[in-house]
Order: C-alpha cells, then structure tokens, then sequence
C-alpha cells in the first residue's frame, strides 16, 4: 500500500513539474500583431538580410579606420631575457695570455644572465599609396551605404509582398469555405430532389464533382495560408512558428495601394539606387587606377628607435645597484622604384581596362533603370485596370451564376450550365483577389525604382 501510495505521488509531481514547464514555455513564447507600416518598421529591424547590411556598414567604418590608421604613429616594443643554462665557449690563442704559441685557451664571453629591451616609433612621412587610399575610404563607405538602402528596399518588398500573400490566403479560405457550404446546400437538395424523381441523377454528380473539386482546393488554401504565414515570419526575422496577426485585408489594403499619382511621378536615373551601386563601381576601378599609378612613386618612412641592455651572472636586474647600458637611433628609410621590366605598367593598364569596362556597365545601368522604370509604371497602371474590371467581371458573375441557380431549381436549366456558371465565377473571384494583390506588389516595385531616400542610421 506505501509503495502504492509513492507511486501516486510521484506520477503526480511529475504532472505537476510538466505542466509548470509547459505554462512557462507558453508564457515565454512571443506574439504580434502588425499593420503592413509596423511589420515594414519591424522587418527592416529585424530582417537577417537588413541585420546583416548593418553589421557590414559597422565593419566598413572599421576598415575606413584602419586605412587612416596606416599614417599615423606606430609604436612597438619588446622585452628579451636570456639565462644560459651553459655559456658557450670560443677558443682564442694561448699566446695572448702569455701561453705558448700555437696552442689555444677556451674561454666564455658575456655574462651567464642578461636582459635588453627596446621600444620603437614608426611614422609614414610620405607614401602616395596611402593617400589614395585614404581617399579611397570615402568611396568605399558609400558602397556600403548604398549597399544596405538596397538590401532595405529589397526587404521591404519581399515583406509587403508576404504580408499580402497571407491576406490574400486568408481571404481564399473564407471564400472557398462559403463557396464549400453553398454547393453542399445545392448537392444536399439536389439529392432529394432526386430522390423523389423529379431530378436526374446526372444533376446530383455534376454537383458532387464540383463540391469534391472545392473542398480540395480548399484543403490546399489552408495549407497554403500556413505557410504564407511561415514566408511572412522569414522575411520579418522570427522563427517561423511564431504567432502573428494581422490587423488589415486585403482589399482595403489594396486601396491604399490604389495611387494614379505615382504613374506621373518622375526621378533623375543618377538617384536610383542601382544607378548609384554602378556609380561606385566605376569610382572604386578609378581609385585602382590611381592607386596602381601611385605605387611607382617612392615612399618615405622615419624611425626612432631606443634600447637597453644589462648583464648580470645571476637574475638581479630589479636591484638599484644593477647597471644598464642604453642606445637610441633616429633615422629615415628611401624606397624608390626605378625598374620593374613592364610590371607596373601591365597592372595599370589592365586597371585602366577594369575602370573602362565599370563606365561601360554604368552606361548600360542607366538604360536598364529607365527600362526598368517605364515597365513597372506600365505594369502597374494595367494593375489599376486589371483590379477594376475584375471587380465588374466578379458581379457579372455573381448575376450570371444566381440566374443558372434559378433556373436549375425551376428546371429550366442543366446541371451543366449551372456548374459552368458556378466555376466562371470560382475563377472570377480568385482572379479578383489576384489583382488585388497585383496592385500592390506593382506599386512596391514601382515605387523602389523611383526611390531615392538617402541612407539613414536609424532603420
């Protein structure tokens, strides 16, 4: 009975510790809820491809420390302490001590201890190397700059286009759910119609091929939103089990994005964003240019250098009475290039041939982004058509398929025009919601072409 009793209690405490693990692990577990402008706010925080672009500019600030870094001051030192465990010995001739000639005497030089150290300063006095590339600096800067605004507006994209994409899954299960009970009402009285004669059996399996068609496609649409849900997590930096909402559908979304203005809106190329990364492309080859050129002229570099020493044939060298013995130097160093049998001259041109083909590609940039520019204005002004008439063709059939559904239970009509009607407007009404949501991401790629938002710390 006692052991009967222990094992009750502890069956019991082990409920006890698992669900107070799982109560934490519930109450850990974090939650949102977003408008598209706070998932953008949020994703360009929190996006890996976004965290990552920051942490290149913060390296790239380093780097630009490091070129500077190379002209100023540099100092070293270094300490050495020796202890022979056993002092060579040199054999010099005996006669020096008063031996005979011919004959030689081992003796050891220097103490069995000793202990120097020295301190040097290095200063670049003149390197053209180092002043392009301290010009240089600047260039590179700005590519990581404008590197992270188009890693920002390629994030900002893939978000509204994700957070779109779950609205408009969302809304393609609520339709398909009521489209689901609908044909299943038809199907149901069909059937009993059937069943009293006064309908084909025909009837009843058109209809039953269209509910099974729907509840399939349904199926598919829930599977779908989860992982739309999935993408949007991706692309907003959280594990993608975690649980957000959203607080705006899809055609008042699609609304807001409804913008004829933004068709006339006109930017000079030079502040689009690819045009600029081309741009310093073609600054970056120049620079190699220089700096290729620069490496013939000669470099000029000073030093000062001091020093000590002591000896000792035991470790005194913290005793006051201990002896040492200083130098110091003060000097400069010349080098000039004079001969490299073509070699300078190969890298410079072949650098020359790299800053020419950077213009070439700058020029074709240009082009592409007007290309670019007049597409996605043209895709998006068809985007504002497409959604107004797929909104006329959807109440189009909306009448056509109610007229078949009456004449079908009046008997005036088929099963088959009634399952025509009821698939036109199946499709008229995802073909809505698919303009819907063409709307939207034509606006956004529209709108990062013509972007020409400076680089801003804060996001």
């Amino acid at each position: 009975m006692i052991f009967k009793n222990i094992k009750i209690y502890a069956s019991f405490f082990i409920f006890l510790l698992t669900a107070s693990l799982w109560a934490q692990k519930q109450e850990t577990q974090e939650s949102y809820t977003f408008t598209l402008e706070e998932a953008i706010d949020f994703g360009l925080k929190n996006n890996y491809s976004s965290r990552i672009a920051s942490k290149e500019v913060e390296k790239t600030l380093k780097q630009k420390w490091e070129i500077i870094a190379q002209g100023l001051p540099q100092i070293s030192g270094n300490v050495d302490y020796q202890n022979y465990i056993k002092q060579p010995v040199t054999l010099i001739p005996a006669e020096i001590a008063g031996g005979e000639p011919g004959t030689f005497v081992p003796v050891r030089f220097g103490t069995k201890q000793n202990l120097g150290g020295t301190a040097t300063w290095n200063q670049l006095i003149f390197d053209g190397s180092y002043i392009v590339g301290v010009q240089s600096a600047k260039t590179l800067l700005q590519i990581s700059e404008n590197a992270k605004i188009k890693t920002q507006q390629s994030v900002k994209e893939a978000i509204i286009s994700a957070y779109a994409n779950v609205l408009l899954a969302k809304e393609s299960v609520s339709i398909l759910e009521n489209n689901v009970n609908s044909i299943d009402k038809n199907f149901q009285d069909t059937k009993k119609i059937f069943e009293n004669g006064l309908a084909e059996e025909e009837d009843v399996e058109q209809l039953n091929i269209t509910l099974l068609g729907l509840q399939n496609n349904l199926n598919r649409s829930r599977r779908m939103l989860g992982l739309s849900y999935e993408m949007l997590n991706l692309s907003l930096g959280i594990p993608v089990d975690t649980q957000v909402t959203l607080v705006e559908d899809l055609d008042s979304l699609a609304m807001k994005y409804y913008d004829l203005s933004l068709l006339a809106k006109e930017i000079p190329v030079e502040e689009n964003i690819d045009y600029l990364i081309a741009e310093n492309s073609a600054e970056a080859a120049k620079i190699f240019v220089r700096l290729e050129k620069a490496k013939a002229l000669p470099s000029l570099t000073g030093f000062v250098n001091y020093g000590f020493q002591g000896f000792s044939e035991s470790f005194t060298f913290f005793n006051k009475e201990q002896d040492y013995f200083t130098q110091s130097i003060l000097g400069v160093s010349l080098n000039i290039p004079i001969f490299s049998s073509g070699l300078r001259s190969a890298r410079t041109q072949q650098k020359q041939l790299e800053y020419e083909q950077a213009l070439i590609d700058l020029d074709q940039t240009e082009n592409r982004v007007r290309l670019e520019i007049n597409s996605a204005r043209n895709d998006y002004e068809f985007s504002l058509e497409n959604y107004q008439t797929q909104k006329q063709n959807l109440e189009l059939a909306q009448r056509i398929e109610n007229k078949n559904q009456i004449k079908f239970f009046e008997g005036l009509g088929s099963s088959f025009e009634l399952s025509e009607a009821q698939r036109q407007l199946f499709a008229a009404q995802q073909e809505l919601l698919q303009s819907m949501l063409n709307v939207i991401t034509t606006k956004t790629t529209l709108e990062n072409l013509l972007d020409n938002s400076s680089y801003s710390n804060e996001k």
